[in-house]
Parts: C-alpha cells; sequence; structure tokens
C-alpha cells in the first residue's frame, strides 16, 4: 500500500472517532428543541447547526457551573504543582538511593495504582468527615498527591540517567538533594509532563471522591455540576452538551500542548 492510502485511511479512521464529538459540539450550539431533529436521517445538518448559537454557553457561564469549572482548575493545578513535587523525591529515592526494602516498596507503590481508587473511597471519605475535610479544598486535592501511576514513570525515567554523572556531582561536593534538583529534575522535563498530565487527569475527571466531599456548591467541581444539570422532569440537552464541550476541550487543549514531551516520556520510559 502506499503512502498517500495509508494516510487516507488513517484520515478516515481519525474522522470516524471524531464524529460523536462533532456532534456534541454542533448540539451545543443549538436550541434544545432542535437537537435530536436531524439524527434520525442523516443529514449534512447533522454535524452543522443551521443556526448556531451560543446560549447554551452562556447560561452555563451565569449559574453555578461555571464556578465548579474554576474549582476544578484550581484543585487540578493545585495537585500537579505539589504532586510532582513529592512524586518525583519518591521516585528519586526509590531509583538513585540504595536502602533495605527498597523492591518492596516500589512494589506497593506499582500495587496502589493497580487498585481502582473506587474501592477505597468511601472508607476513605469516611476518615476525612472525621478530620472535617468535608467541603474543603484540601479534602479535594490530598488523595491525588501522591499518586503511584506518577512516581512509577518518574522513578522509570529517573533510571535511564547515567550513574556516572551522579558519581562526578557527588565527588564535587554536591548533595543528595543537590543532585535531585540540579541534575534529576532538569533532565527529567518529558517525565515530569507526563507525570503532571496523569496528576491533572486524574482530578479532572474524577467524580466519586468530589461527590463524596466536595457537597456544597462552593465546593462542586466540574463533572459534578455537569450531573446536576439533569432536572428531576426535564433535561436541557443544550446545555449538557455545552458542558460536556467544556470539560472535554480543556483537557484535551493541554494534551495538545504538551504531546511532544509527552510521548517522549513514554518513548523511554524502562529504558536504562
Amino acid at each position: 500500500m502506499s503512502r498517500r492510502l495509508y494516510a487516507l485511511l488513517a484520515t478516515l479512521i481519525g474522522l470516524a472517532f471524531a464524529l460523536p464529538l462533532l456532534w456534541a459540539l454542533s448540539s451545543s450550539l443549538r436550541g434544545g428543541s432542535e437537537i435530536f431533529r436531524h439524527i434520525s436521517r442523516l443529514s449534512w445538518e447533522t454535524l452543522v447547526p443551521v443556526d448556531p448559537t451560543l446560549g447554551n454557553y452562556a447560561a452555563l457561564a451565569t449559574g453555578d457551573f461555571g464556578r465548579a469549572i474554576l474549582n476544578s482548575l484550581l484543585v487540578a493545578l493545585v495537585t500537579v504543582a505539589a504532586g510532582l513535587l513529592i512524586s518525583a523525591a519518591a521516585a528519586f529515592g526509590l531509583s538513585a538511593l540504595r536502602f533495605r526494602g527498597q523492591g518492596a516498596l516500589f512494589a506497593i507503590v506499582v500495587l496502589s495504582f493497580l487498585i481502582p481508587f473506587d474501592a477505597i473511597a468511601i472508607p476513605l471519605a469516611t476518615l476525612f468527615r472525621d478530620w472535617d475535610l468535608t467541603n474543603t479544598y484540601a479534602g479535594l486535592i490530598l488523595p491525588g498527591l501522591g499518586h503511584g501511576l506518577a512516581i512509577f514513570l518518574l522513578r522509570q525515567f529517573f533510571l535511564a540517567i547515567p550513574g556516572d554523572l551522579v558519581e562526578a556531582a557527588r565527588i564535587d561536593g554536591l548533595g543528595w538533594f543537590g543532585v535531585f534538583a540540579r541534575i534529576y529534575l532538569p533532565l527529567s522535563r518529558p517525565a515530569l509532563v507526563s507525570a503532571g498530565l496523569t496528576l491533572f487527569i486524574f482530578q479532572w475527571q474524577s467524580y466519586v471522591w468530589p461527590l463524596l466531599i466536595g457537597t456544597d456548591t462552593q465546593h462542586q467541581l466540574g463533572p459534578i455540576a455537569l450531573a446536576n444539570l439533569r432536572g428531576q422532569f426535564t433535561i436541557d440537552y443544550g446545555q449538557l452538551f455545552a458542558g460536556s464541550i467544556v470539560l472535554t476541550v480543556i483537557p484535551l487543549l493541554i494534551i495538545l500542548r504538551f504531546q511532544r514531551h509527552f510521548t517522549q516520556s513514554i518513548a523511554t520510559t524502562g529504558l536504562k
């Protein structure tokens, strides 16, 4: 098969995956009564609104949904900043230092991200209620700081850093903190971006934990606010699609911005 045929096939597959997102985007620009009018008989009007409107987005901005998006951004960004520092320090200890029980400790880290978080969410929420962390930003942020997958990704990348470089720095009088801050972190930008994206997506799409901890409107996050757009008797599908697009576009833009670093990190993970 020629290169052009491969490119055409890849384009068709990409469009097939993009069609649901395009239809959701088109539906978010229609009035509630217009959304399902053109799906029984497929035509260009199914994906292209005849009379587009931004009314659904304007309605979301004036309600609790806008505050929920800001809360989600705050929680996710603080988690990325603090979580990267914690995860990088843990990965450095598991890769550069040698101590008894290191293998067992790393096995626990791997096991921690293999267990679904939803399985421990309810008992953990009970513990947080005893600590008076319900309806606080700290309660929303803390479970995402020590993410086992982020530690794993950073450790695997740290193992690829030459040991001779570390030994030379130690001979020159650089302490372990200096080795971590001046050698490991500057050389690990792709891995840090990959781990940061992992932490961001974990917090951004979290639903069960914010549902248990952020019960008031002041600390409500985006996925919870989106679910609350469904009324008891009526559903405004236009606003529902608009909210879905907002929750999808924000992480999509971030992933596209750092795609090169993420790909480089995955390509080099596990190499030594």
